[in-house]
């Protein structure tokens, strides 16, 4: 295969960057592959653009484009599609992944891949009730549009295919291709009693208002990690729980070199890539009984309800409680974790990869 040119688009506020970079070096090592990364929304920190520029065969890009979720109107995302387009054939890629189907909506220079990492019909599907509001209702409108206009759809999980089949009403499949995450090398640390979660914790997805309900019945610390006030103004609060705000890769990293009990609460979680962190750090996982987390983490993890603090609080407490246990749970999270990599994702996207070119040609021929 020829060298292949890659637009990647993405954002710097979630795991989609930390997917992106990952997958962009992964590309790299195993073809000849050279990414172009056009963040839209919020520009990246000074971490984020160290990290970025650490990353062979990846040009990062900032076009001032709004995000899909936080544009006024529809007619501003089909702005940045086209602008995203114009990019793409001045780029002269070969492909075109987008990190939403909403972008999809324009005439692109080469075969589109959009990879659902979540979006609001499905977000809304687990975390609310009703019909979607109407501001919800129109962005919805422009993933189904950009769906049926992707040469292929990519999701995390198995599980999350069937939710945005549902949504949709989609005829073809979606593909799902696991994440992967590389490792982190902080040195391990005696066995932390404490249990920990990181994340977005403003997104009412993330379920932060049961970890910290849990906090309070458990008589084991609970500390979160991540922001409480998201960029379109959601925020959320932690009465017991202790909060750490936003740590960096480092900071993260030695928190988790301690194998506390890592929680997840979540509600909707298409993968989690802090869940998968935690794992490769070898921390005990109590997880909410969702079908990606029973995907990815069956028989490496406790499983409860989302919506039971106590038994969250009673799962962390035994863990803490029976260190032989705790210790053999990490030691599977450990082991499931092993095989979600991001050389796994890139050869299988590269396969995808492979076969929409190969179909672009011979359906140019």
């Amino acid at each position: 295969m020829s060298r292949l040119k890659l637009l990647l688009t993405t954002d710097a506020i979630g795991g989609v960057w930390t997917y992106s970079l990952d997958l962009a070096a992964a590309l790299a090592q195993a073809e000849d592959v050279a990414v172009t990364l056009a963040v839209l929304g919020p520009v990246p920190d000074a971490e984020q653009l160290t990290a970025a520029a650490a990353t062979p065969g990846l040009q990062l890009i900032q076009p001032g484009l709004p995000l899909d979720w936080m544009a006024e109107d529809a007619d501003t995302v089909r702005q940045s599609a086209a602008a995203l387009a114009e990019l793409a054939s001045l780029a002269e890629a070969d492909l075109v992944q987008l990190h939403t189907p909403a972008l999809a909506c324009a005439s692109y220079p080469a075969p589109v891949v959009s990879v659902v990492h979540s979006c609001l019909a499905t977000w809304w599907s687990a975390v609310k009730t009703g019909p979607l509001p109407d501001d919800f209702a129109w962005r919805t409108d422009l993933v189904r549009e950009g769906l049926r206009r992707s040469d292929l759809v990519v999701t995390p999980t198995h599980a999350f295919v069937g939710m945005v089949r549902q949504a949709y009403g989609l005829r073809r499949q979606p593909e799902a291709v696991h994440n992967g995450r590389k490792p982190w090398t902080a040195p391990e640390r005696p066995r932390a009693d404490f249990a920990f979660t990181a994340g977005r914790l403003w997104d009412e997805g993330k379920n932060a208002a049961a970890f910290d309900r849990a906090a309070a019945l458990s008589t084991t610390p609970f500390l979160a990690a991540g922001p409480l006030q998201g960029p379109n103004g959601t925020a959320a609060q932690l009465q017991h729980a202790q909060g750490l705000g936003r740590l960096d890769e480092a900071a993260l990293a030695d928190r988790l070199a301690g194998r506390p009990v890592f929680v997840s609460t979540a509600r909707y979680e298409p993968f989690g890539l802090s869940v998968l962190e935690a794992a490769q750090a070898g921390c005990a996982l109590v997880l909410s009984d969702i079908p990606t987390f029973r995907e990815l983490w069956d028989g490496a993890a406790l499983f409860v309800s989302p919506h039971d603090e106590k038994a969250v609080a009673a799962a962390v407490d035994r863990l803490i409680a029976d260190p032989a246990t705790r210790a053999a749970l990490g030691k599977q999270a450990r082991t499931r974790a092993a095989g979600y990599t991001p050389q796994a994702t890139a050869t299988a996207m590269l396969g995808h990869y492979r076969a929409l070119l190969g179909s672009a040609r011979r359906a140019a021929a």
